[in-house]
């Protein structure tokens, strides 16, 4: 292929609504995601991977084929054998349904569950929103009682601060449950017969098909009218009252504070009793980084045994914008030390040098051919490097290398032997 042939030929970019995560961005992403593990392990979950394509019909039996999810966003497609598959636009019912394949509720007690990975849904792209997007989520399969839901409230909110979040506020309700909503939903239907003609053309389908989805309705000129429908707490039942007031009091016990939002539903139809978001008040107005809620009836729906469910997912795109505006976890420097070395000599002890350190698991990077020291520390500082370690005639002659710290400019002499502790320790 010659010149001018290449130069017709259109570079291929990501497809609209994805993005490639380049190293300067992972490293961050790593912290959050090494903080899931510490935290989530510590509360006992384990962690689950499950495919990221799925029988169409997982989501929608689970999801509710009225939601916008199912209707409007699913990325779905026949394989070659006709099968309807969709790449997973939420993570619950894949690990509910790994939950029943597997026959997990025969290991007795409560199962925990978390998982991290990619979602995919066909929503207009914005800043936080693609449509490959991450989330960080956990399941607890085996247990309605409202302890449960107060646990996982806990675990988050201790998450969340040790990722740096203090301004961020938990948003809770109850949906009730298959014995109290169908007083509310006749409540409700009622309530929108006489403004259902005033508001947006789904909400006009929804209150006929499924009135409880016009409460997640996002049209701001539908608000008003939403905000005079009837609340859901009004119209529990004595046992899901209490549950209610349950979570309530356990919060109030571990001092976790908390907003009750009456009109607070969630997007997806198998959520009962607790739901509930936290906003984060460093993101302006599209301030949700997380949701969650109790889904009793699941496992059930999706053909498995009788199994209480509670759990939650965050949008990690959303919480990476979020740590990053609290500024108080930093991605660090990916590259701990560059061994910029001068001369044949150096070079050979350069070498033995960078493998040492990186047998000892620190991240070190070093040039390929002899440099001027100008050149290479240049290099170091352009990697991102914590410290330069400097080695040439001089330093092989005292035996002791130079170590700068490029953040500060304060510069040492090392001996070789105590580098990998001074680099670990400053």
């Amino acid at each position: 292929m010659d010149a001018s042939t290449s130069k017709s030929i259109q570079p291929i970019r990501a497809v609209k609504g994805t993005r490639d995560l380049l190293p300067r961005d992972v490293t961050l992403w790593q912290k959050i995601e090494d903080e899931v593990r510490r935290t989530f392990g510590a509360y006992h979950f384990g962690e689950v991977r499950t495919p990221i394509i799925e029988p169409t019909a997982l989501f929608a039996r689970s999801v509710g084929e009225d939601t916008d999810i199912v209707s409007k966003e699913m990325y779905t497609f026949l394989d070659r054998s006709d099968e309807s598959l969709t790449l997973r636009p939420e993570a619950t019912a894949s690990v509910v349904r790994a939950y029943i394949e597997h026959s997990l509720f025969n290991e007795g007690g409560v199962r925990k569950l978390y998982y991290i990975g990619p979602m995919f849904r066909r929503d207009r792209p914005q800043k936080g929103r693609y449509r490959q997007f991450y989330q960080i989520g956990a399941e607890v399969l085996g247990s309605s009682h409202p302890a449960v839901d107060v646990e996982v409230l806990e675990m988050l909110t201790l998450f969340l601060r040790r990722v740096g979040l203090r301004d961020f506020t938990l948003l809770i309700n109850s949906v009730g449950d298959k014995n109290c909503r169908p007083q509310y939903l006749n409540a409700l239907r009622e309530a929108l017969s006489g403004v259902k003609a005033q508001m947006c053309g789904d909400c006009q389908r929804r209150a006929d098909t499924n009135p409880l989805r016009v409460l997640d309705c996002k049209v701001p000129a539908d608000q008003p009218i939403i905000e005079a429908l009837p609340h859901f707490i009004d119209y529990l039942d004595p046992e899901c009252r209490a549950h209610f007031e349950s979570v309530l009091t356990g919060l109030c016990a571990r001092e976790i504070p908390y907003e009750i939002k009456p009109r607070l539903v969630r997007g997806l139809d198998y959520y009962t009793r607790t739901t509930f978001e936290i906003a984060s008040g460093v993101l302006g107005a599209q301030n949700s980084i997380l949701g969650g809620g109790r889904y009793d009836g699941l496992s059930e729906m999706l053909g498995g045994p009788p199994a209480p469910g509670i759990g939650f997912a965050i949008g990690e795109d959303r919480l990476v914008l979020a740590v990053e505006a609290a500024g108080a976890l930093k991605p660090g420097h990916p590259l701990t030390a560059y061994v910029a070395w001068l001369g044949e000599a150096a070079g050979a002890a350069a070498a033995k040098l960078t493998r040492e350190l990186r047998a000892q698991g620190i991240t070190v990077e070093t040039g390929y051919e002899d440099a001027k020291l100008k050149k290479s520390l240049g290099n170091a500082s352009r990697l991102g490097a914590g410290f330069a370690i400097i080695i040439g005639e001089g330093e092989l002659a005292s035996g002791l290398y130079q170590v700068k710290d490029l953040t500060t400019g304060r510069q040492e002499a090392v001996e070789p032997a105590r580098l990998a502790e001074y680099l670990t320790r400053a």
